[in-house]
C-alpha cells in the first residue's frame, strides 16, 4: 500500500467546510482537482467523479461511497478495473482545532498491482491536484 496526505488548517467551523465540500454542484466554481461530482453522499451510494491533476487530462472515476459522517469524514473507494488491479480509497477528514479553525486532510490509500508503476506520478501529480483543491476549499470557506 503506498497513502498520499495533504492538510491545511482553515479558519472556520466543520459545520462551513462540510457544506462546501458536499455542495457537489458547486464544484466546477471552485476546485480545480475534483472539477465534477454527482451521485448522494451516503454510504454504499456510487458518484460520478471528474479529476484533473495540475496539468493533466481529466479522467473519470465512479467511486463507492464508504463513509459519510457529517462535519467530521466523507470516503469512497474508487477501482480501475478489477479488485487488486489499482485501487484508490480516497478520504477526506475534517478536525476541530483549538483555536477555532479546523485541520482539514485529504489523502487517499492506493492498493493493487499497477501501483508501484505509476506511483512517480501519483506522488507527484495527485499530490498537487490535492493541495490545490486544500487551498481552494480553504479561500472558498473563508470568503464566506
Amino acid at each position: 500500500m503506498r497513502e498520499l496526505t495533504t492538510s491545511i488548517v482553515i479558519e472556520s467551523t466543520p459545520e462551513a467546510v462540510w457544506e462546501i465540500l458536499m455542495d457537489f454542484e458547486t464544484y466546477p466554481e471552485w476546485n480545480p482537482f475534483v472539477t465534477m461530482i454527482s451521485g448522494h453522499a451516503a454510504v454504499g451510494e456510487r458518484l460520478v467523479v471528474t479529476l484533473q491533476n495540475p496539468g493533466g487530462k481529466k479522467m473519470n472515476v465512479s467511486p463507492t461511497v464508504t463513509a459519510a459522517e457529517r462535519d467530521r469524514r466523507f470516503s469512497w473507494l474508487g477501482r480501475l478495473g478489477v479488485k487488486g488491479l489499482f485501487d484508490g480509497h480516497h478520504h477526506f477528514q475534517i478536525e476541530p482545532i483549538t483555536d477555532g479553525s479546523v485541520r482539514f486532510t485529504q489523502n487517499e490509500d492506493f492498493n493493487g498491482i499497477l501501483v508501484p508503476f505509476v506511483w512517480k506520478t501519483l506522488d507527484s501529480k495527485t499530490r498537487a491536484g490535492f493541495a490545490a483543491m486544500n487551498t481552494a476549499l480553504k479561500e472558498r470557506v473563508e470568503a464566506r
